[in-house]
Formats: C-alpha cells, sequence, structure tokens
C-alpha cells in the first residue's frame, strides 16, 4: 500500500514540475472542481424571487431553500466526508458527483417546491466532494508549501461560491431557472470522468470501522481545542457572509434599486474579487501569522458591515463592502484550514469535517436569522446583526493566547 509520499514521488512529471512538487495542472483541476462543486448551494439564491413566483410560496419561505441545502452540507460534512480517511478518495468522489448529478436533475425536473427542496437537501449533501479535494490536495503537497497550495484551490473553491449566483442569473434569463439545475446537472456528470482519470489513487489513512470514523471525529473535537475554536471563529464570519448574500438580493430588486435578476448576478461579480486574499492568506499561514491576520480579518468584517449599513443608499459602498467581507471571511477559512490541517495529518478529512460542519451551520443559521432580521428591521437591521457576529469572534479570539491555542500534531484520531 503506496503512502501519500509515495504517491506524490510517482506522480510527479518528468518535464516541468512546480516548485512545490505538484504539477499546475493538477492544483487547477482541484480548484476548478471544488469551485464547480460547491457552487450547486448557491445557484437558488439570486432565483429566489423567481421560485416564489412559480411555485406560489412567499419570500420567507423560498428562502428556506437556501437554508435547506446548507443543512444537507453540514450533514454531508459529517456524515461523508470523514469516510475520505476511511475509503479510497478517487472512488468515493466519483460516487458522490453521480449522485449529485441524479440530485440536480431531480431538481431541474421538479413539479412542486417539496420535491425540489428534498433535490436540494441531496444535491447539498453529495457536494461536499470540494471539501475531500481540499484536504486531498493538503495531503499531497509538501510541509513548506501547504498553506499555498491550500489557498489556491481554496481560492477556486470560493470563486466557485461567488460567480455562481452570476452564472445562475444569467442563464435563468436566457433559458430559465430549471435551465440552472440541469446545466449543473451535465458539468456534475463531466467532472466525474475528468477526476476519474486524473487523480492518483489515494490509500486510505486508517482502517477503522465507519461507526468508529464517527465516533473518531467527534473525538477529534474533544482532543483539539484548536479545532473547536477555529471552527467557531469561521461560523460566526459565514454566518455573516451568509445572511448578507440571501438577503442584498431583496435589497438590489427592491424599490431603491430596481435590479433585475440578472443585474443582482452581475452585482456578485464584485464579490468574486475577494477570491483574490485566498493565495495571500496561504502565505500568511506558512509564514506563522495566522493569529494576528485573523484578528484583522475580523476588525474588516465589522467595518465592512459598518459601510454597506451607512451607505445602504448607494450601491457602490455596498458593493465595496461586499468585497471586504468575502475577503475577510476567505482569509480566516483559509488561515483556519491550516491551523487545523496540522492537528492530525493522519485524520484531516475527519478534521475537515468536523471544521466545515461547523462553520456551514453557523452559515444556516446566519442565512435563516438574516431573512428573519432584514423582513422585521431592513437593511439597517441586518448590517448592525451581520457587524455583531465578527465582534463577537473577535471577543473570543481575545481569549485565545491566554488559553493557549497553539497547535501540534498529534495521532488522538487514529
Amino acid at each position: 500500500m503506496s503512502t501519500p509520499s509515495e504517491l506524490r514521488s510517482s506522480r510527479r512529471p518528468t518535464t516541468a514540475t512546480a516548485p512545490h512538487g505538484l504539477p499546475g495542472w493538477l492544483i487547477a483541476l482541484l480548484a476548478v472542481a471544488s469551485g464547480m462543486t460547491v457552487a450547486n448551494l448557491y445557484y437558488a439564491q439570486p432565483l429566489l424571487s423567481s421560485l416564489s413566483d412559480v411555485f406560489h410560496t412567499s419570500t420567507a419561505t423560498a428562502g428556506a431553500l437556501i437554508t435547506l441545502t446548507q443543512v444537507g452540507y453540514v450533514i454531508g460534512m459529517l456524515f461523508l466526508v470523514p469516510l475520505g480517511d476511511r475509503l479510497e478518495k478517487r472512488n468515493l468522489i466519483t460516487v458522490l458527483l453521480t449522485v449529485t448529478t441524479l440530485a440536480l436533475l431531480a431538481a431541474g425536473f421538479a413539479t412542486g417546491f417539496p420535491m425540489l427542496l428534498i433535490a436540494s437537501l441531496v444535491s447539498g449533501a453529495t457536494s461536499v466532494v470540494a471539501q475531500i479535494l481540499v484536504p486531498f490536495a493538503a495531503g499531497l503537497a509538501p510541509d513548506h508549501a501547504r498553506g499555498r497550495i491550500v489557498g489556491r484551490v481554496m481560492s477556486g473553491l470560493l470563486t466557485g461560491i461567488l460567480l455562481s449566483r452570476t452564472l445562475s442569473s444569467l442563464v435563468s434569463d436566457l433559458a430559465g431557472w430549471r435551465a440552472v439545475f440541469l446545466g449543473s446537472a451535465a458539468l456534475m456528470a463531466v467532472l466525474a470522468v475528468a477526476l476519474r482519470a486524473a487523480l492518483p489513487q489515494h490509500a486510505p489513512t486508517t482502517t477503522i470501522p465507519y461507526h468508529h470514523v464517527l465516533r473518531s471525529t467527534v473525538r477529534l473535537v474533544r482532543t483539539h481545542p484548536a479545532l473547536l475554536r477555529r471552527g467557531l471563529y469561521q461560523a460566526a464570519m459565514f454566518g455573516a457572509f451568509s445572511a448578507f448574500w440571501t438577503t442584498v438580493s431583496f435589497v438590489l430588486t427592491g424599490p431603491r434599486f430596481h435590479y433585475s435578476s440578472v443585474g443582482v448576478g452581475v452585482f456578485a461579480l464584485v464579490g468574486a474579487a475577494g477570491a483574490a486574499i485566498a493565495p495571500f492568506a496561504g502565505h500568511w499561514a506558512d509564514r506563522g501569522l495566522v493569529r494576528p491576520m485573523t484578528g484583522i480579518a475580523f476588525v474588516v468584517a465589522a467595518l465592512a458591515f459598518a459601510l454597506a449599513g451607512f451607505g445602504g443608499h448607494s450601491v457602490v459602498l455596498i458593493a465595496l463592502a461586499a468585497i471586504l467581507i468575502d475577503m475577510a471571511v476567505q482569509a480566516t477559512l483559509i488561515l483556519g484550514q491550516h491551523t487545523v490541517y496540522q492537528l492530525d495529518p493522519a485524520a484531516r478529512a475527519r478534521l475537515n469535517s468536523a471544521f466545515i460542519a461547523t462553520f456551514f451551520a453557523g452559515g444556516a443559521i446566519g442565512s435563516q436569522l438574516g431573512s428573519v432580521v432584514y423582513h422585521a428591521g431592513g437593511w439597517t437591521a441586518l448590517t448592525a446583526f451581520g457587524a455583531a457576529l465578527p465582534v463577537l469572534a473577535l471577543l473570543y479570539w481575545f481569549t485565545e493566547r491566554r488559553q493557549g491555542a497553539a497547535t501540534k500534531p498529534s495521532t488522538a484520531g487514529r
């Protein structure tokens, strides 16, 4: 059975090998695949008004589609991603993408809102492929370049999150909302074939039974305080991110700006600029700047929501706030993953499972509460709610040094 280091050696090309030991095409494929799969969680966001009309539901009920998709993602993180340590990863990725394809086909042909909800729940659960690919990349990368490589893959994932809204708006305007889901199903089928052909086989890192894998994931949370801390940091940040992007479409399509669904999608392009921070965050992590840059990101996020609140009558200021929010959220995500992946190299899939599940739960809560707060108190109340979340994370961050959040690799989760 080959070790990860042997796999890295055997897969290095004889011609153009990058300084960090991984071919550029493989990093690019992992980045694109991560972005394409995670985009499935966000295609519905700019379509909420249209779906509300089609299925004769209220906007608040339509918003539950986003929440349920993220709940599905949390379920997948808890019960499917840990299998990345237990099973051969390439086979696992192929199976999950096949199920995702079928779920998206069901969403595209949905005849009622409940059917769309169920299909979205399933597609959300199996779109966790992105979170199997990221630790896959971390395992193939050499220690000295792990932060940079994870940053590059994550930049693809984050770009997928941000561009998904624009793509969804444009496709739905041209061909209808069903084409969004059916088109994504076709992309998932192609991606399954491409990854199957390109990825190296990656042996399991543990042979313990599945229920022990799940139990060991819980044990990792207890064993590594830094895992829970970074998960809670990101839960606050992703909750704020989800609250902003779930409600900003209502602001832009409302009486103040009168944007069409395509206009909302074009606006979402500004958030894609935030993805540029990912490689820098990876570099900061490699240089040991995780803690100070995390604190700075919390401050930037809180100030960005304040800017969005005070500039509620200016789309330029709201766009600037969107860029700053996305940059802050992405920076803390990369910094957090760098910390988490060092805790136990043999349990990276399970560590990532606990980390991502924690903060996606925060995202689901933020999305739902954001809708409630916005409909109850308007944009000003929403921005106050969004600013409060990174402020709470910052207050928790101040306790980190006193409690000693230093991370050391261990074997506790094996």
